[in-house]
């Protein structure tokens, strides 16, 4: 049967509206004002500026580790409720009256880091509730199209959120967060009358990022329906955990699946990483501005939303595996960059005082960043379509959530553990590498058309 339009572009509508909540929030405007204000506060208790900027970023990883053990348990189980009772929609709207709450709150953090630690548990529950939501959009996916189809639909609506992500720093930047002298990327004082020294501009990425989705869902939420329940499906937790049990027993013979769930176990943590720390590594290693984080934002969100549409086409014509495997190896790459590079030096060579060379790679690694990881999400979404039983999209993608999020500790832990035992913020990064190359080495026992050709052939 054919999918009207409305449904498609309501679908995608989501992906617009939700993504502020990581390009403004986690990567480039709240996570590095977070830093900027952990590290202040750390300062002031009397450690050295090294010292409370590695503190900074430690305390940012315990909060991505925390919650993303919470969404890799709660999702497998959750998609399989909603799986048997057919219904996803009320699961969306829970989480997203959640998101906008949580989005609005996060106007507290002062300058003066009073309220530190709780801003950092209400952006993860707000960062849950996301995560959660999109568990549950993507288990509507293999619905919207044939195989053929839905790398593009994917890639598309991957590049429609971005484009929705640069429009929301665009105003951001312009009219809102304020530089160290108080004025946005226009000169101007931030917009309504906010006080620049209190640094309202900046902190006003939390109330725009909850209004932003309010508004933007309300498409998805006119187009989009839940399929009938199946009848006489009883919604009994046991029943359900059982049959929870069965699936996942069935990755020790499903050895396509396997592999693909393991191998985006490390290279999506990883590139998690890349995006909760981007932001926060410009800010304490390259001692960038929030406005220069911003407008480095734009550009790789710029790129993403053009590389992961390309992405999406060569999907449909390639498959998704050739197009995970070559992002792959350039955000290894980029990784590498990152770690060897800072403000005085580029692999170990001196630069001169004042040298730009360190904030033109970083840009062209932002942009590179950027591009692949859209990419490479959307192949991911794609690839779990081709292992997912038609009956059961929802419980697939909780195992895809589980698969993204149940070594979520591994990458923020392991940065944490380096930038502690090292002191130093870009080495702290090595653990990335690893994890990207892992990922990348499993993806050989990764079937290139899925588990499809099973379930059409048992149907």
């Amino acid at each position: 049967m054919a999918v009207s339009k409305k449904r498609i572009w309501g679908w995608m509508a989501f992906d617009w509206a939700s993504q502020p909540y990581y390009t403004l929030g986690l990567t480039f405007i709240f996570g590095p004002y977070f830093a900027s204000v952990a590290t202040d506060f750390f300062m002031t208790q009397g450690t050295d500026s090294g010292q409370a900027r590695a503190q900074a970023q430690s305390l940012w990883s315990s909060g991505q580790t925390i919650a993303g053990l919470i969404i890799a348990f709660s999702a497998p189980f959750l998609g399989a409720w909603a799986d048997r009772s057919g219904r996803k929609i009320p699961w969306i709207a829970f989480f997203s009256i959640v998101y906008v709450i949580a989005s609005w709150m996060l106007w507290g953090l002062t300058p003066d880091g009073s309220r530190l630690i709780w801003t950092l548990v209400i952006f993860y529950i707000g960062f849950i509730a996301a995560e959660s939501a999109l568990n549950f959009v993507n288990a509507i996916l293999p619905s919207l199209g044939n195989d053929h189809e839905i790398g593009r639909i994917s890639g598309s609506g991957s590049a429609f959120g971005y484009w929705g992500g640069v429009l929301a720093l665009f105003a951001m930047l312009l009219f809102l967060a304020e530089n160290d002298q108080g004025v946005t990327l226009l000169g101007i004082a931030p917009l309504f009358g906010l006080d620049p020294d209190m640094r309202e501009g900046t902190r006003s990425v939390g109330p725009f990022i909850a209004i932003w989705f309010a508004i933007f869902m309300v498409p998805f939420f006119l187009f989009v329906r839940d399929a009938p329940r199946i009848k006489g499906a009883a919604m009994r937790g046991g029943t359900v955990f059982s049959e929870l049990v069965t699936t996942f027993k069935s990755l020790f013979v499903r050895r396509s699946l396997g592999a693909f769930l393991l191998a985006s176990m490390f290279y999506r943590d990883a590139l998690n990483a890349l995006y909760a720390y981007g932001g926060v590594y410009a800010r304490l290693v390259l001692d960038w501005s929030i406005i220069q984080i911003g407008v480095f934002g734009i550009v790789s969100a710029i790129t993403a939303a053009i590389a992961t549409w390309i992405g999406g086409l060569a999907d449909q014509r390639i498959g998704p595996k050739p197009v995970i495997t070559t992002t792959i190896i350039l955000l290894v790459v980029v990784s590498t960059i990152i770690v060897g590079m800072s403000r005085a030096s580029l692999f170990g060579i001196p630069l001169a005082e004042g040298s730009l060379i360190p904030d033109i790679i970083f840009y062209v690694c932002g942009a590179a960043i950027g591009g692949a990881g859209g990419a490479v999400y959307a192949a991911s979404r794609s690839m779990m379509v081709r292992h997912t039983h038609p009956d059961r999209p929802a419980e697939a993608f909780g195992l895809f959530a589980l698969s993204g999020k149940a070594t979520a500790f591994l990458a923020p832990a392991l940065i944490g553990l380096f930038t502690w035992l090292t002191g130093n913020v870009q080495l702290g990064f090595m653990p990335v590498i690893i994890l990207f190359l892992t990922g990348l080495f499993l993806l050989r026992w990764v079937n290139k058309e899925g588990d499809r050709a099973q379930w059409s052939a048992s149907s």
